[in-house]
């Protein structure tokens, strides 16, 4: 018989605090690691460990970018500052996996080693040495969060091109997640609604409102609750809502239930919330 999961987000869900959750509830990080290496991609690599949030135990589940694959999504000063000539902090405490940062529609001939399409994408998570279960579930993430990058930006799914440093952070954190709930043999999702921030955040395309285009797309295509919080800033990534639409089974929780366990997954990012994803196994 299959687990019973209730995601409760109440600051917010991304890839990383996911992944970092379902390791906190028993999934195995050996089988983790060797799916993940099994895709063949590089310019990363991965730190699992304990840390505090709010003061409470959590587990992190780190994609540790390399300098060449560094991104601004580590620097809150960034990422609401909006100044334009902001010096980059390296210090991955503030990292927190930004898809749509990384998503183009279409690409000129000379960056074209510099983006992976979503075909491309698919055909890394077939040949990768992981359960048909989890590349299922790795696809139908995937193909979900690629159609909201296609609305958003007014083109095709085949058009939307991730870029090399979205792609790395996305594949690990999408695929992690997929070999965890297949890991855990995970048969119900419940999500009562998803706890999102508002303002606005800079990304590659400029200055944009929260929630952004893609979560919102998601939300609309997928009918999820939204609860909009009174954090400025981004609490809902486009992953982690992909995530939640692919995986979710039901909104309703029982009125009675008992819990068999819980996981705590880290944020990376630094707002007025308790800063952590937890999942409970009913």
């Amino acid at each position: 018989m299959g687990q019973r999961l209730y995601i409760e987000g109440y600051s917010g869900i991304s890839g990383d605090m996911t992944v970092a959750a379902l390791l906190d509830l028993g999934a195995d990080q050996a089988v983790l690691e060797r799916g993940i290496a099994s895709l063949g991609i590089s310019g990363y690599h991965l730190v699992v460990s304990r840390v505090k949030k709010s003061g409470i135990d959590a587990c992190d589940f780190d994609v540790v970018l390399d300098e060449e694959h560094e991104n601004h999504d580590h620097d809150m000063g960034y990422l609401h500052g909006h100044e334009q000539n902001h010096v980059h902090d390296h210090a991955h405490t503030h990292h927190h996996e930004h898809t749509h940062d990384h998503a183009h529609a279409g690409h000129s001939e000379e960056h074209v080693h510099m983006h992976r399409g979503l075909d491309e994408i698919m055909e890394l998570i077939h040949k990768a040495q992981i359960t048909d279960r989890a590349k299922t579930i790795a696809e139908k993430i995937f193909r979900i969060l690629a159609e909201a990058e296609a609305k958003a930006h007014g083109v095709n799914v085949e058009q939307v091109h991730f870029h090399e440093v979205g792609a790395v952070d996305s594949i690990v954190d999408i695929v992690g997640a997929a070999i965890c709930f297949d890991n855990l043999n995970v048969e119900e999702v419940i999500v009562k609604e998803l706890y999102e921030g508002q303002g606005t955040i800079r990304c590659q395309h400029g200055i944009i409102p929260v929630p952004v285009p893609a979560v919102m797309n998601i939300v609309q295509q997928q009918k999820l609750s939204l609860h909009i919080t009174e954090v400025q800033g981004e609490l809902v990534t486009p992953t982690g809502a992909a995530i939640v639409a692919a995986m979710r089974t039901t909104d309703q929780l029982p009125e009675n239930f008992t819990v068999k366990k819980v996981g705590i997954g880290a944020g990376k990012r630094n707002y007025p919330t308790p800063g952590f994803l937890r999942i409970m196994m009913i």
